[in-house]
């Protein structure tokens, strides 16, 4: 068994943001040189998401319309109250309840199976980063593991 770990560095620009990351996640599968296993695409945060799903820009536009109707940004979110609340709290912190809501339904990483050295997508699938809070450095990894 080898295992290959590939990591990822951007800036998000908006919220929310879909970006396709599958070209690089196929070059992390390519450059692991692991024929037959799979690729584990995590996101290091809890308010940025790793989904797959379809790259069409009203698809986009539908599935962002969706995460603001299930937790709205201007809802009224306990964590948002910084008069009470005492954890995690850091210097520039956010009012980012609902991305955090948001994240519960989408989750932090996706696996996709590898075989012949090619990740095994339907014809419409691809991975997105999705960005849920606000823009600032993020960061994603690739884990190939296989043969």
């Amino acid at each position: 068994m080898i295992t290959k770990s590939f990591c990822k560095r951007f800036e998000t620009k908006c919220a929310p943001e879909f970006i396709d990351i599958t070209d690089w996640v196929a070059q992390c599968v390519a450059e692991s040189q692991i024929a037959n296993g799979f690729a584990v695409v995590y996101s290091k945060h809890t308010t940025a998401a790793i989904k797959i799903n379809e790259n069409e820009p009203l698809l986009l536009k539908d599935m962002a319309d969706f995460l603001e109707k299930i937790s709205p940004r201007d809802n009224g979110y306990q964590h948002n109250n910084f008069e009470i609340r005492t954890v995690n709290m850091n210097e520039d912190e956010s009012p980012n309840g609902h991305a955090h809501l948001q994240h519960l339904l989408l989750g932090t990483s996706e696996t996709v199976p590898v075989i012949d050295g090619k990740m095994q997508f339907g014809t419409y699938q691809s991975v997105f980063f999705i960005e849920l809070d606000h823009p600032r450095p993020r960061e994603v990894m690739v884990q190939v593991v296989g043969e």
